[in-house]
């Protein structure tokens, strides 16, 4: 049984749509999974003090990941490897061999070093925890949560390999897995060993995220071995040297997103975890849609530039942005007039009460204005990366994960001082009275550099590539007008469905929800045919083909 399994997911797999499709099953399959992962952690914890322990111990391991992990990215190695075993398999074992050897020592070293400095740089970089009686339980935390980064990097590295032999049901599984064993931390290891159980719930995800690939890798012989002499370290340099600005790029944004947790340390118990939840709630239209394409995409871009086809290369890109597009805006229409039925329902009862319902559904709203834009934003930067241009997606990211920053720390000043602007965000959101609610200034301003970043990368590419723009026109303009319309059908079926279902129960929540968000699916779709819109007919016809038989990689983990 196991070894069908293995071979199922072993299998070889080879359209754009269909392949994208396929990817999206994986992560709904997975996005499943993170929900149930997050709505034990709220039943079991509330928005509180220990889940704010376990979220901010995620923060200096997913620093080091975006260093040193990111080095053995497949967006970065996948070209390398296509090169080297087109030429001469032995020449490819060799290198990924190297790879793998220099790696290994560089995230272990890394590791170690964090593990001992841990004590004194926690206190300095999240200081709300200085000095408290969690301190402790945070610096345990966080050194368990080393062994994340250092499983996925490996991870990262083996999926470069099943991607070039077009394995890639093996690496879709990986998320899946990642987050069963978080669960396993909830019921099994926190009743153990505390907080610092879950952890190791992460830890034994990270580790089934890289072992699902070996069966494959071994059976094809290619498994990486360590090597102590013959490192062609002309090799290694140049690597080093391309993946830099990428390096740089997830660093940047990392570093942003760091400092805003840093900043809700110091707010409100439970603004970390409110921070966290919220994140990940808009994270799942991202995975489904933007990182399926992106990545369905990235290898026939990274082909079609090698072989200087880019007439093709442009029209890979328009298709893919105008499908992103396409699914992206009606979602996060759909989450915003749902924002409250959508938190409640994943994340309500037990110790997660109206007060942080409330709250995580306003974080979700705003957060929510930016997914079409990180969407995009992963499809421009692995364009760049199948041209080789990492510098490119470095700067822009670098600007803004600065304006991230800046915009936080005055987005919260204005909190602070203009009543308007306070009353304002409260009022529109639905959560005035609510204690805590400085927190919003942080996805507000989330969002507003997510918006800066996708305009730089659009106009970067447009520079490049003349001509990209007026084909996404008509879908931006189809997608929102029906999307709007969508919208206000739902909110109406809202006030609607609300003296029909009892709001007081989690499920009279859910079905209000469902019904006004079927009602307003139906509304687009209607409005979406009398558009004659042409995305909407690809994707019918998709729908008609066997999208199991088709092959493009899932998106590599760049955050932990």
């Amino acid at each position: 049984m196991v070894k069908k399994w293995f071979s199922i997911i072993g299998r070889e797999i080879r359209g754009l749509h269909e392949a994208a499709y396929l990817l999206a099953g994986f992560a709904v399959l997975s996005m499943l999974l993170a929900l149930v992962r997050d709505k034990l952690l709220a039943y079991s914890f509330g928005a509180g003090h220990t889940l704010d322990i376990y979220y901010a111990a995620f923060e200096v391991p997913d620093i080091l990941f975006a260093t040193i992990g990111s080095l053995v990215s497949a967006s970065i190695l996948l070209p390398y490897f296509i090169e080297k075993f087109r030429h001469n398999d032995e020449e490819g074992k060799q290198f990924s061999d190297a790879i793998f050897t220099v790696f290994f020592g560089a995230i272990v070293l890394g590791s170690a070093i964090v593990f001992f400095i841990a004590p004194f740089i926690l206190p300095r970089v999240l200081p709300g925890f200085a000095g408290s009686a969690d301190l402790p339980k945070l610096i345990l935390t966080t050194r368990v949560m080393l062994l994340s980064p250092f499983f996925l990097g490996l991870s990262n590295l083996f999926s470069s390999l099943t991607q070039m032999r077009h394995r890639f049901l093996v690496y879709a599984a990986s998320p899946v897995v990642y987050n069963l064993g978080i669960i396993a931390g909830v019921l099994f290891f926190y009743p153990i060993f505390g907080v610092a159980g879950l952890a190791v719930g992460v830890g034994l995800g990270a580790f089934m995220h890289m072992g699902i690939q070996l069966p494959f890798l071994s059976h094809e012989g290619m498994v990486p071995h360590f090597v102590f002499r013959g490192i062609d370290w002309s090799k290694i340099k140049r690597i080093a040297i391309t993946s830099l600005p990428r390096t740089a790029t997830l660093s940047a944004n990392q570093l942003a997103s760091f400092i805003l947790v840093s900043m809700a340390s110091l707010m409100a118990t439970g603004s970390i975890s409110v921070f966290n939840f919220a994140f990940n709630l808009q994270s799942v239209p991202l995975s489904i849609i933007g990182a399926s394409y992106s990545s369905a995409v990235f290898p026939t871009l990274s082909h079609l530039y090698y072989e200087k086809n880019l007439k093709e290369f442009l029209e890979k890109m328009i298709a893919a942005a105008r499908h992103i597009i396409f699914w992206s805006v009606p979602v996060t229409v759909l989450f915003v007039v749902l924002r409250a039925q959508i938190v409640r329902t994943v994340l309500g009862a037990g110790r997660f009460d109206w007060a942080d319902t409330r709250l995580t559904a306003a974080m979700l709203a705003l957060f929510t204005l930016s997914t079409v834009g990180q969407s995009l934003i992963v499809l421009f930067v692995r364009a760049f990366y199948a041209e080789g241009k990492t510098a490119r997606p470095f700067l822009v990211n670098a600007i803004s994960a600065s304006s991230i920053v800046l915009s936080g720390f005055f987005f919260l000043w204005l909190f602070k001082v203009s009543p308007l602007f306070h009353f304002f965000l409260e009022d529109i959101l639905r959560v005035d009275g609510q204690t805590g609610t400085s927190v919003l200034a942080l996805s507000l301003a989330y969002s507003f550099g997510v918006g800066l970043n996708t305009i730089l990368h659009w106009w970067l590419f447009e520079r490049a590539y003349p001509g990209f723009t007026k084909p996404v026109l008509g879908t931006i303009f189809h997608s929102l007008s029906a999307s709007i319309i969508m919208g206000y059908a739902a909110y109406l079926a809202l006030r609607v469905f609300a003296a029909v279902f009892p709001l007081t129960k989690v499920w009279g929540v859910f079905m209000q929800g469902l019904v006004a968000g079927i009602i307003g699916i139906v509304v687009l779709i209607i409005t979406l045919i009398i558009l004659n819109n042409p995305e909407l007919k690809e994707v019918w016809r998709t729908l008609h083909r066997k999208i199991w038989k088709v092959s493009m990689p899932p998106a590599e983990v760049e955050r932990i």
